[in-house]
């Protein structure tokens, strides 16, 4: 809006200011913050009323998690309510990459409100169906995917090597949506223990917040050897929204957490993550860079085929952060550590700009 505003009345001087990419994204970051600080505690005092014993917690996960009962869930309508507001102000409306990614994060948010809902009112883990969950996701991720890939090639760009790609044709569609789903549903595994995936989100997008940007200047990604998206350099403004509105929300879900992030947060944050990556071109780094991820939800994967198959168990328990916590990590020190392993992540996914 008053990058409208500042285009629409040729602003000058200082507020000249509110037309670059850069200081729009620290006014989105800054915005989400206080939001998120300032509607955080009602917000809170609001979902302890209105759902009572909050959270259902697992009887056969570790036994430190029974005293989180009472905590309410869905505290990620606190992030996309600061998410949102901030974008409307500082965003370009007429980008659609900015607009496609707020429509999955929307979207994929509803689904995990819908999922949270069903468990809070029900008193159960299982939530919606899987097969609806999924099914709803891809319907949200297609579209998302035939508005993002309208402004883009349809090949596939390899890090670390310069102007290699694979042509994947109409196949692009498809792959697009699956990184969208894939990268929402491995946020949402990793999302088990107090401020485990908020951080790893707000390193993720704070990385993609600069891969974002050079990709959107034709001189950068020229220079470094990536592929050039013109109006790619707005996401960089919906990256600093997403780390604001997650900086805000760990405020209150550092140990011991006031709210949980619930699916309706781990699922639109992990959504938006698929969709930046896919719109950036950049599909292949957001594996290195959310590794942490990948990690999760390979393990959950290995765990369930491997038990099928045998009978016995590869890990004590999955997802990857219960088995730690089995062996007797406390929960503070395996948040920590994979917080670590995101940074280090974040700074290989960076070097392949460089490496290329």
């Amino acid at each position: 809006m008053l990058y409208l505003l500042a285009d629409l009345f040729h602003f000058e001087g200082l507020a000249n200011l509110f037309r670059y990419q850069s200081f729009r994204s620290g006014g989105a970051l800054i915005t989400a913050l206080l939001i998120g600080l300032v509607i955080g505690p009602r917000f809170i005092s609001m979902l302890r009323v209105r759902q009572g014993k909050g959270q259902p917690i697992r009887e056969d996960g570790p036994q430190t998690h029974l005293a989180k009962r009472g905590t309410p869930t869905m505290g990620g309508l606190m992030i996309l309510t600061s998410l949102i507001v901030s974008m409307l102000l500082w965003m370009d409306v007429f980008n659609p990459f900015v607009w496609a990614c707020m429509a999955v994060t929307a979207g994929f948010g509803l689904i995990g409100f819908l999922d949270d809902y069903d468990k809070v009112t029900k008193r159960s883990h299982a939530g919606l169906s899987g097969k609806v969950r999924l099914l709803a996701e891809f319907v949200v991720a297609g579209i998302a995917s035939w508005i993002i890939v309208h402004q883009l090639n349809t090949n596939l760009y390899v890090p670390f090597l310069s102007n290699h790609y694979i042509p994947l044709g109409p196949f692009y569609y498809v792959f697009a949506a699956v990184v969208i789903v894939g990268a929402g549903n491995a946020v949402n595994l990793t999302d088990g223990l107090d401020g485990l995936a908020t951080m790893p989100v707000i390193i993720a997008a704070g990385t993609f917040a600069i891969i974002c940007y050079l990709a959107g200047r034709v001189d950068y990604a020229h220079y470094l050897g990536i592929p050039h998206v013109p109006g790619a350099g707005e996401l960089a403004i919906f990256c600093t929204g997403i780390m604001g509105a997650g900086l805000a929300f760990l405020w209150f879900n550092a140990p011991p957490a006031a709210v949980f992030m619930g699916d309706t947060g781990s699922l639109a944050l992990g959504g938006a993550l698929g969709a930046i990556a896919v719109s950036a071109h950049h599909e292949i780094v957001l594996a290195v860079v959310g590794g942490l991820f990948v990690l999760e939800a390979a393990s959950v994967i290995i765990q369930v085929f491997w038990f099928k198959r045998t009978g016995r168990r590869v890990f004590r328990m999955a997802p990857i952060h219960h088995h730690f916590e089995q062996k007797g990590w406390a929960e503070s020190t395996v948040v920590i550590r994979f917080w670590i392993i995101s940074l280090v992540l974040a700074v290989l996914g960076l070097s392949t700009l460089k490496l290329r």
